[in-house]
C-alpha cells in the first residue's frame, strides 16, 4: 500500500470532500478522486460513501483510518530523525497549529508561545482562536486547549492549569450604577456575558451558576465581553488572568462569586510517538502554568 495514497485517504477522511482534501494537499479534486479510486481498487474495498453532505467513511474505511494515522506518525517520526529534532537540545522547527478558546488565546498563549518561539527560531506557530471544540481527528489543529476534559475519542489529555474567575465592572460604571454588595443587587444592573445559545461548553455557563437568567449585553467572544466591561457596559464574569490587561476593571462580589475552572491540553492519540509535538507540549505546559500564576498574582 503506497504512503502517498494513504496520505490522500487521510485528507479526504478529515475534509469529507475531494475539494477540501485537494486544498490540504495542493492537488486538484479530480486527482484526489483518481487516487482514492486507485486505493480502493488496490485494496478491493470501498472506503468512502458519497452523499450530499460529502464523503463519509465506510466501515472498512473507518477500520483503515487508525492504521493510516499510525503510518503518518511513523513518517513524521522518520522526518524528525532526519532533521535531528529527536535529539535532546535540538531546536524545534516546522509548523504547529493550536486551537484554543479565545480567552486563553488572547491573554495567555501569546506570551507563552513568544517565549517558546524565541528559543526555537525555526518554529512556526499558529493560534486558531475559536469558541468551540476542535476536532483533532480531522486535523483542525495539532493540539487543542479545552475547558473540559473530553471523555470520548482517541485522545491524549493532560491538565494544563486551574484558573479563577470573578465578577468585575469598570470603576466608572460602578460610580454611577446602583449599589452592588450582594447577589440580589445584580437585578438592578446590566449584565455582560455569553450569548446563551452559543455557549459551547457547560463549564462556560458562569452566569447560570450565580442565578443570572437575563444577559442584555452578550457576545460569544471573551475579548468582546472584556472590552464591553471596560467601556462601562455593565458587570460580568472575568478571568482573573485577563484583569491585568484591563486595569480599569474592579472585582465585585468577591465573597459571593469565586469560580474555578481548568484548561486541558488535548492531543490525538496517534501523535504520541511524534517527538517534536511531545517536546513542544512539554514546553507549552510549563510556560502556561507559569503565566497563569504570574497574571493571577497581579489581580
Amino acid at each position: 500500500m503506497d504512503w502517498d495514497d494513504l496520505r490522500v485517504f487521510l485528507a479526504v477522511a478529515r475534509s469529507e470532500s475531494l475539494s477540501g482534501a485537494g486544498k490540504r494537499l495542493a492537488l486538484d479534486p479530480a486527482t484526489v478522486g483518481r487516487r482514492i479510486a486507485r486505493l480502493e481498487e488496490g485494496t478491493g474495498t470501498r472506503l468512502f460513501v458519497k452523499s450530499p453532505q460529502g464523503y463519509a467513511l465506510t466501515e472498512e474505511g473507518a477500520g483503515l483510518l487508525p492504521h493510516a494515522e499510525a503510518v503518518e506518525a511513523a513518517m513524521e517520526g522518520a522526518a524528525e530523525v532526519m532533521a535531528g529534532q529527536h535529539t535532546l537540545g535540538a531546536g524545534l522547527s516546522g509548523q504547529i497549529r493550536i486551537g484554543a478558546p479565545d480567552g486563553c488565546a488572547n491573554y495567555l498563549l501569546p506570551q507563552v508561545l513568544t517565549e517558546i518561539c524565541a528559543e526555537n527560531p525555526a518554529l512556526e506557530v499558529q493560534i486558531v482562536a475559536l469558541p468551540r471544540v476542535f476536532n483533532l481527528s480531522k486535523r483542525e489543529a495539532d493540539l487543542a486547549i479545552g475547558v473540559s476534559r473530553p471523555e470520548a475519542g482517541r485522545l491524549r489529555v493532560q491538565k494544563l492549569s486551574d484558573y479563577r474567575l470573578h465578577m468585575a465592572a469598570s470603576a466608572d460604571y460602578l460610580a454611577s450604577a446602583p449599589p452592588l454588595t450582594r447577589i440580589d443587587d445584580l437585578k438592578a444592573h446590566r449584565v455582560v456575558g455569553y450569548i446563551p445559545d452559543m455557549i459551547f461548553d457547560k463549564e462556560l455557563d458562569y452566569l447560570a451558576q450565580v442565578g443570572v437568567t437575563s444577559v442584555p449585553m452578550a457576545s460569544n467572544s471573551v475579548a468582546v465581553q472584556l472590552n464591553w466591561l471596560r467601556a462601562g457596559g455593565g458587570v460580568g464574569v472575568v478571568h482573573d488572568f485577563a484583569l491585568p490587561f484591563a486595569p480599569g476593571l474592579r472585582k465585585v462580589l468577591t465573597r459571593e462569586v469565586s469560580l474555578t475552572r481548568s484548561f486541558w491540553l488535548i492531543r490525538h492519540e496517534g501523535d504520541a510517538r511524534v517527538t517534536r509535538l511531545n517536546r513542544f507540549a512539554e514546553a507549552l505546559v510549563l510556560g502556561f502554568r507559569r503565566e497563569v500564576v504570574r497574571l493571577e498574582a497581579m489581580t
